[in-house]
């Protein structure tokens, strides 16, 4: 449950709602590059974990600490061997490692298959996360062999019935064999890369030379609309249940496994399948 940019009530709420229907574990995550204003309230409100990503060193003991204190367990993003290893002396409850191969905001250079295995041995014991572009259950075991505790995976669950996804662009998922990680949807957060599958707005921008804001082309445009709510080009966010426009023109995330999504099944579908196919 991604809250950085959630308004804390709304987070609250998002968490008594699933603790209300599950017994079962949760995260919410905050990005640090951001303020996590709403940490202290999501805590009382009783998320059971909080993860979080990108930030720095020093900001990671602040935060692990604090979330600990409250007595729920923490996760530490990390990109690298010396990463896992810095952000261990913290003692965060496990570690997420992430590849170049994820969707969404990358924090990554490196392939997961590169430095995962480092980062087993580095961690003496503490429960490895490995993620970044897994999509099916034999990457899932691929991982898993590398001596990692468990596999996370983003974009194959934006392809499910639950998903609050826009329809189109889970059906842009669908078949698609390609991404980019690059610069281009960097609306709202300048400077961090990304990667998202090719669409008209990544194609004219890097016709026209990728130039910078304010100068790329229709800068400003209104591409789609959400009740009262604009989406400009060229911002970082993705389409969603309800909004009306140019959905293709979005920011369009997706992992390099993206091109072992068919479907668009139930979550619980999709679970007990991967879990089978992890176990073949």
């Amino acid at each position: 449950m991604g809250v950085t940019w959630t308004e804390p009530e709304t987070a609250v709420a998002w968490v008594k709602q699933v603790k209300s229907q599950t017994e079962g574990l949760f995260q919410v995550n905050f990005v640090l590059h951001f303020e996590p204003t709403g940490l202290d309230v999501v805590l009382e409100a009783g998320a059971p974990i909080v993860t979080f990503s990108w930030g720095n060193h020093w900001q990671h003991k602040e935060y692990v600490e604090r979330v600990q204190k409250a007595g729920a367990f923490v996760g530490v993003q990390v990109v690298s061997v010396m990463g896992a290893y810095a952000a261990l002396q913290h003692q965060p409850d496990f570690l997420i490692c992430q590849g170049v191969e994820a969707g969404g905001h990358v924090q990554s250079s490196t392939p997961i298959d590169d430095f995962l295995p480092g980062c087993v041995e580095v961690s003496r014991g503490t429960p490895i996360i490995g993620a970044g572009g897994i999509a099916t259950g034999q990457r899932i075991r691929e991982i898993l062999k590398c001596g990692a505790s468990g596999a996370m995976l983003g974009t194959r669950f934006v392809a499910t019935k639950e998903s609050r996804a826009h329809t189109v662009y889970k059906k842009a998922l669908m078949g698609r064999d390609r991404t980019v990680l690059t610069l281009c949807f960097d609306g709202g957060w300048p400077g961090a890369l990304h990667r998202v599958m090719p669409n008209s707005t990544l194609f004219e921008w890097e016709t026209a030379g990728c130039p910078s804001a304010p100068d790329r082309p229709q800068e400003g445009r209104v591409v789609v609309r959400s009740g009262n709510s604009l989406v400009h080009r060229y911002e970082d966010t993705a389409p969603q249940i309800g909004m009306e426009g140019d959905i293709e023109a979005m920011c369009l995330y997706a992992g390099t496994g993206v091109g072992d999504i068919h479907d668009v099944p139930e979550a619980e579908e999709l679970i007990e399948r991967l879990w089978r196919e992890t176990q073949a």
